[in-house]
């Protein structure tokens, strides 16, 4: 009983995390929101350089990078991620997106994570803004600690970090994340 209550709050936990959005008719709300959103990522990469020095590399050479300050994501068999971020070019906010994941497979769980995703060039932001991107399950992303982003490289013009907050995940699934963009 208490799995299969479990199991359903874990469920309704994704799809209302999934179901979440910007109302796009809503604007005296959105630049409040978004207002936020750009403070929280900006504390978000704070984090992300304290906890290793060696990430300033990536936010000094990249074209842009895209920072989710907080991504929720759970599941028991079917399971999802969401959450709302801000595109950076050259270190200036030019728009906004949001991360939409879907997963099959052994999964329990639920956590809070942030990530952000750096774009070596024009392509690969072009790729992004244009709607033209999406990480398959074969995309891998590294744990940010001290010293990790040292022996990271680009591939195919991104390199994806993440930083837990927060929960607790077992998984062994298969899907990819997309997202939406929108500019500022």
């Amino acid at each position: 009983m208490f799995i299969k209550t479990l199991g359903t709050l874990i469920l309704a936990g994704t799809l209302s995390i999934l179901s979440a959005g910007w109302d796009p008719s809503d604007d005296n709300g959105k630049k409040q929101e978004r207002k936020e959103l750009v403070s929280e990522a900006k504390q978000a990469i704070s984090k992300f350089k304290k906890k290793d020095p060696k990430m300033n590399v990536f936010f000094d050479k990249a074209l842009g990078y895209a920072v989710f300050p907080s991504v929720g994501k759970g599941g028991m068999g079917i399971g999802g991620a969401y959450g709302k971020g801000v595109v950076f070019k050259k270190g200036r906010v030019i728009g906004y997106s949001s991360l939409v994941q879907v997963t099959f497979g052994f999964q329990l769980g639920g956590q809070v994570y942030s990530e952000i995703i750096f774009f070596k060039d024009r392509k690969a932001l072009n790729r992004f803004i244009e709607g033209n991107f999406e990480l398959g399950a074969q995309a891998s992303a590294v744990a940010i600690k001290a010293g990790a982003a040292a022996n990271v490289d680009y591939n195919n013009g991104v390199a994806i970090f993440t930083m837990a907050k927060g929960g607790l995940m077992y998984e062994a699934s298969v899907g990819g994340q997309k997202f939406d963009f929108e500019r500022k």
